[in-house]
């Protein structure tokens, strides 16, 4: 069987060793880049943050994700202190303070800040918020196609941890990682409160049948940004696309499956649960939408 394999698999690149990371409007080397052990984020998972592309000296979709950030901060009442133009101009001096230019990944983190005891109410949190982003050299690179098991883990309700925020309480889809992990495979499928196939633990899913592209109803999994631009594409390209209800069966049975996210597009699945899915490579929709994704990623760079 091959090594396992992850979604965010990147080709090694001795630059990464070097790369300075912003901290708290500082650019400071990898082993200087450090929060306090009394941060919110590192004691509580208190905070928000977005993965970002950058293709031909810009970032992808930029727009949208500090949408995203600014909506799930306020959703947290987190006050990030910082305007739009100030969240670029951190981007844009880590970026030129690395010389990045194209295939390079950016993790922009904020939590509610330093707290004064190690206790979980907000207010404690009194010299907020912390920001950091970590920029690295990263070029895709996946030896075959994810294998994807069923997990007994589901991603939250509205009313526990709403799934649409991208937060930094991560422990649910961890856990469900390491289940998937233990069955032999790659990453988790996660399924809905009422059973239907919903998300994976770290990307966006879809399957391909007959022609349709099918995905979750969007209730139950995170807000992607690339997942709403691949339906957006295959509207606009008159490839017939469903937000719906689907179940395993369906999944078992379909041409093609791929997952999306910000850092590896559309990703093939090759298996779920053991079941080979159509030839277990990558499907012609699937690389018709990697094909039509790419375009339109450097047409709005």
């Amino acid at each position: 069987m091959d090594n396992h394999v992850t979604t965010h698999q990147a080709e090694e690149d001795r630059r990464n060793e070097t790369v300075l990371i912003y901290v708290d409007g500082a650019l400071k080397p990898r082993a200087e880049a450090t929060v306090s052990v009394f941060d919110s984020g590192f004691m509580l998972g208190d905070g928000v943050w977005e993965g970002l592309r950058l293709y031909n000296g810009r970032w992808a979709f930029l727009d949208e994700h500090l949408d995203r950030l600014f909506e799930a901060a306020k959703a947290i009442d987190l006050d990030l202190t910082m305007d739009r133009a100030g969240f670029v101009d951190a981007l844009e001096q880590t970026r030129a303070a690395n010389d990045m230019h194209h295939d390079v990944h950016a993790r922009l983190m904020v939590t509610r800040g330093v707290k004064s005891r190690p206790f979980q109410h907000p207010s404690l949190s009194r010299q907020g918020p912390t920001v950091v982003i970590i920029m690295e050299h990263s070029k895709p690179s996946l030896p075959r196609p994810i294998r994807l098991a069923t997990v007994p883990h589901i991603r939250g309700l509205p009313m526990t941890q709403d799934p649409k925020l991208n937060s930094h309480s991560k422990l649910n889809c961890i856990l469900a990682c390491i289940a998937a992990e233990k069955a032999g495979a790659d990453e988790a499928l996660m399924l809905d409160v009422h059973g239907f196939v919903n998300t994976t633990n770290a990307c966006n899913f879809f399957i391909v049948r007959k022609g349709t592209v099918w995905t979750s109803t969007g209730d139950y999994c995170m807000n992607g940004i690339t997942r709403a631009k691949v339906i957006d594409l295959c509207r606009a390209h008159d490839i017939p696309v469903f937000e719906r209800n689907f179940s395993l069966v369906d999944c078992y049975g379909a041409d093609e499956a791929f997952l999306t996210g910000t850092f590896g597009a559309q990703t093939p699945v090759g298996e779920i649960d053991g079941r080979k899915i159509g030839d277990g490579e990558m499907g012609p929709m699937t690389k018709r939408l990697r094909d039509l994704y790419y375009s339109h990623v450097l047409e709005t760079v």
